[in-house]
């Protein structure tokens, strides 16, 4: 059976894989276009245009992040103070440190592609 034909019950298969939804839903750079990539100043625009117009969703995608990162700290407090799990608390607490670079790192391209001022 291909993909792009129905199921037998009437329901369409999905039209991307799981792997890919998962990742274009915790990763974002899937929405941007690469302005280097550029060859003159019309498509350098218009791909600045464009990334302005999609860093709207960039506070979706941080919430998406501060929420992994809470309950990765929350579990990692859970593990050492409730099971005494230390090394395994600390792989979650390594994981809301990272998740926590990530939100910044989510913040400044908002910052810079909502509210910057390109000349």
């Amino acid at each position: 059976m291909t993909q792009d034909a129905p199921q037998q019950d009437g329901q369409e298969s999905p039209s991307m894989p799981f792997r890919t939804l998962l990742y274009r839903f915790m990763f974002f750079d899937w929405l941007f276009r690469d302005v280097s990539a550029a060859r003159n100043l019309f498509e350098r625009h218009a791909a600045l245009q464009h990334n302005r117009f999609m860093s709207r969703y960039l506070p979706v995608y941080l919430r998406r992040w501060s929420v992994m990162a809470a309950f990765d700290f929350a579990l990692g407090f859970v593990l050492e103070r409730v099971l005494q799990a230390t090394l395994l608390s600390a792989w979650f607490f390594t994981w809301s440190c990272l998740t926590i670079s990530g939100m910044v790192v989510i913040t400044a391209a908002w910052l810079f592609l909502t509210f910057g001022r390109l000349s």
